[in-house]
């Protein structure tokens, strides 16, 4: 059982899908692992370190792999080098990118997407989305700092008395949370919301403020999966007027609020922009799916009469040797789940809950329902 660590051609990102820790443990399971040149540089992991954990450095290292292991979605050229009925295991954004799940399928690779995990207690240790937007959440704070031109924490000083910071999340998934909890370590005033009546107390046992319009819709606002359902026109005409007040006040406002396979909600307008003081900065972390705030741009830090908008893609990326490390151990969980402890050899279970939720492609064809051709679905 050969496994391939990929290096990653996109040029914004420098994540990689294995570090020296999960190569030794691959080939404790049986595996003879392999590396691309430099696969793991951008990430502080040299060339060195691989072959001292037992993994071989090649620039063929696809060649004849069983296995490969990356963080975005093979395409163009790197498909041509993977072997038919090869296990493809990465991050494959497959919402709205059919043609590229198409390439997939046509080049006889079976892939698996990691972001399509179920949302199941066994499968925690393997999800992708959590462990990265975690990280997400944490540099979200850190940006906001490094742009807002002031302290955040209050100080009493000889000089005077410094303010503490108000800093507002909006959306209090697994990266709001990390935000939350990170600006409070800073000694910010910390407020928040979501649409989510759970989050309430999530938000509260971190010391933040919550804000929301709290009626009788909002109290049913959650699905049984724990997803946000869509709320009426009312309700979001009134959360939207508690927002834009609460704004006005706000320092920093960093918005998280991402929903998959769709494009993110528009939750900050040009008007709530404008009526922030100079100064103030937006942190966006929707932006690979349009962004939360209006008019953001990608990749780029603007201002607009003196507020400062950061709309930065792949947030975890910029965190790249501790992204990379979780991540590798997301993908280490799920190859376990693929190996048989015995023989050492691969056996995946096609009924397995977590395989079925997550096989995007499999003998040339798209098989996740999801994703089939409508002619087909």
């Amino acid at each position: 059982m050969k496994v391939a660590v990929v290096a990653e051609t996109d040029a914004g990102e420098p994540r990689v899908a294995a570090v020296p820790e999960t190569v030794k443990k691959m080939i404790g399971l049986g595996a003879e692992v392999a590396v691309e040149p430099g696969a793991g540089v951008k990430s502080g992991i040299l060339d060195s370190d691989y072959t001292a954990a037992g993994a071989t450095v090649a620039a063929d290292a696809l060649n004849g792999a069983d296995v490969v292991l990356q963080v975005r979605r093979p395409q163009g050229a790197e498909l041509s080098k993977l072997k038919k009925g090869a296990l493809v295991v990465a991050i494959m954004d497959p919402y709205g990118n059919d043609a590229g799940v198409r390439a997939m399928a046509d080049a006889g690779v079976t892939g698996f997407a990691m972001e399509l995990l179920p949302r199941i207690t066994r499968a925690q240790v393997m999800d992708v989305l959590s462990s990265q937007a975690n990280l997400a959440g944490y540099r979200a704070v850190i940006d906001a700092a490094a742009e807002f031109g002031r302290a955040l924490p209050m100080m009493m000083t000889a000089a005077g008395t410094v303010p503490a910071t108000r800093i507002f999340i909006m959306g209090a998934g697994v990266a709001g949370l990390q935000a939350i909890a990170t600006a409070r370590r800073l000694g910010a005033i910390v407020t928040a919301t979501d649409v989510r009546p759970a989050a309430k107390e999530q938000v509260e046992s971190l010391g933040a403020k919550f804000i929301a319009v709290e009626d009788e819709e909002f109290k049913a606002a959650e699905t049984a999966g724990g997803y946000a359902k869509e709320m009426s026109k009312e309700y979001q005409a009134k959360q939207a007027a508690l927002v834009a007040e609460h704004i006005k006040k706000q320092d920093i406002v960093i918005t998280t609020a991402l929903i998959p396979g769709r494009p993110a909600p528009r939750l900050i307008s040009k008007d709530m922009v404008a009526s922030m003081r100079p100064g103030s900065v937006v942190v966006d972390l929707a932006v690979e799916r349009g962004g939360n705030v209006e008019g953001v741009s990608a990749d780029a830090v603007t201002e607009r009469n003196g507020v400062k908008v950061v709309g930065y893609r792949n947030v975890p990326g910029r965190l790249a040797a501790t992204a990379s490390n979780l991540y590798a151990k997301n993908l280490l969980a799920f190859l376990e789940n693929l190996i048989d402890k015995k023989t050492k050899a691969l056996a995946v279970n096609w009924d397995d809950d977590i395989v079925k939720a997550t096989a995007l492609t499999r003998d040339g064809a798209v098989v996740h329902p999801n994703f089939q051709p409508k002619t087909a679905a």
